[in-house]
């Protein structure tokens, strides 16, 4: 049996502990919230969680390229980016799934140098993936609360009476 094959036949239980060490990354309260709720509308992060984790382990197992990774991780990593993770604890997930792997193809008697190389390979390509779609949504969001800001600091200057907006210039002193 190929090591596709063999994650394939134990893909719900590495799905199982690859989702409950990505959860037991949130304070323990969290964690036991987003593995016992199971209705998607009151545990939205849990759901999103569980479908990211799902999609990233079927294009592991079928060789799925960048493209099909960065689609399953840029939900996951949307919410993981407003949170008060840092980088690299926003990441490490995907790092976790290696260990997971090892386990199980070990059962197996299927753990050749071979097969956790080229498995290496495509879980360090998904997680350097991960890391670029963390960044841009972090980016995206200091832009955000920079354009906020100075669309604060105009209106009250507006406000105090201090610019005038004219259509040609936008705002003026």
């Amino acid at each position: 049996m190929s090591s596709a094959k063999s994650l394939a036949t134990k893909r719900q239980e590495i799905l199982k502990n690859w989702f409950q060490v990505t959860v037991d990354s949130y304070p323990p309260d969290t964690a036991r919230f987003l593995k016992s709720q199971k209705d998607p509308f009151a545990n939205p992060v849990g759901q999103t969680t569980r479908q990211s984790l799902e999609a990233l382990l079927d294009a592991l197992i079928s060789g799925a390229g960048r493209d099909t990774m960065a689609a399953a991780l840029d939900p996951i990593l949307r919410i993981r980016a407003v949170q008060t993770f840092t980088p690299s604890k926003a990441t490490s997930f995907i790092f976790l799934l290696k260990q997971i792997l090892r386990k199980h193809l070990a059962e197996d008697g299927r753990e050749s140098g071979e097969t956790m190389d080229g498995l290496d390979r495509q879980i360090d390509e998904m997680a350097m993936t991960a890391f670029d779609i963390y960044v841009a949504c972090r980016e995206k969001i200091y832009e955000l609360k920079a354009t906020e800001s100075r669309n604060q600091f105009f209106g009250s200057l507006k406000r105090a009476g201090l610019i005038v907006e004219t259509e040609a210039d936008g705002p003026g002193l």
